[in-house]
């Protein structure tokens, strides 16, 4: 049953409920070994390959959204661009290897983001509406949802778009009944959390966390009217929240006794 209190609450997936740059990270270390050890006549370092990887892998995920093919497919452009500028031969070998290796950071065993189950479940109790929304494949993230078991807490209310953006959250917005004014979006991402949701006339929680990806970080512009709360942590969202509402409602029952 809704109240006044009831809020519609937005989450991101990837790095807000369950964990993903450090899979990432994991293969990026071991393809910066290969990459080192097949170049090492050149003397290229690990930060050269991981800078020149980043470029890449931005650079199209502007273009194209999130892919799931386009991961490896930077690995591989990574070598290419090494192997032009040094004058080293391709091989296809290492090419398919690389590839392989980009596309077993879909394969990592999904591990929740600590108090994901409890923060789900105070929310649930306490009336909200939760939603999700994540960008990628379809059937790589609804693999995520279907082992973290999260259709229990968003039942049709599921959104994966290959492009997170003002434009995708707007579409969201208008497919069902939002009230923007009681609506929040919850996620790790400035450029895709964020940003889209102060555009779009609803609140955010930006929860900041540590190696952030180079895409995520943005200058953030908004203005005063946007209302942005930054955390360190999934389990601060409901205490935001909690207090956000109660204060909204005692400052309008102020406003209804004052003569």
């Amino acid at each position: 049953m809704k109240t006044p209190l009831t809020q519609q609450i937005i989450f991101d997936l990837d790095d807000t409920l369950v964990y993903c740059n450090k899979y990432f990270d994991l293969i990026l270390d071991q393809f910066a070994d290969l990459m080192t050890d097949w170049f090492k006549t050149f003397g290229i370092t690990s930060n050269e390959i991981r800078e020149k990887q980043t470029e890449i892998d931005v650079a199209g995920v502007h273009q194209i959204g999130f892919a799931s093919s386009h991961f490896p497919e930077s690995l591989v452009d990574t070598y290419r661009y090494f192997a032009r500028v040094t004058g080293r031969q391709t091989l296809p070998e290492e090419e398919e290897r690389l590839m392989k290796l980009g596309l077993s950071v879909y394969e990592q065993p999904i591990e929740p983001y600590p108090g994901m189950v409890e923060t789900l479940n105070l929310l649930r109790s306490q009336g909200h509406e939760l939603h999700l929304y994540t960008g990628g494949d379809t059937e790589i993230q609804q693999r995520k949802i279907e082992q973290m078991r999260l259709a229990e807490y968003f039942e049709d209310r599921i959104y994966i778009r290959q492009h997170k953006n003002a434009e995708a959250l707007e579409e969201i917005l208008q497919s069902r009944r939002f009230d923007r004014s009681r609506t929040w979006m919850i996620g790790n991402s400035l450029r895709t959390d964020v940003m889209p949701a102060l555009s779009v006339g609803i609140k955010a929680i930006y929860i900041k966390i540590p190696n952030e990806w180079l895409y995520n970080i943005v200058e953030l512009q908004h203005d005063r009217d946007s209302e942005m709360h930054t955390v360190t942590s999934l389990v601060e969202v409901p205490l935001v929240i909690f207090n956000h509402t109660h204060q909204t409602q005692k400052q309008k029952r102020t406003l209804e006794l004052t003569p």
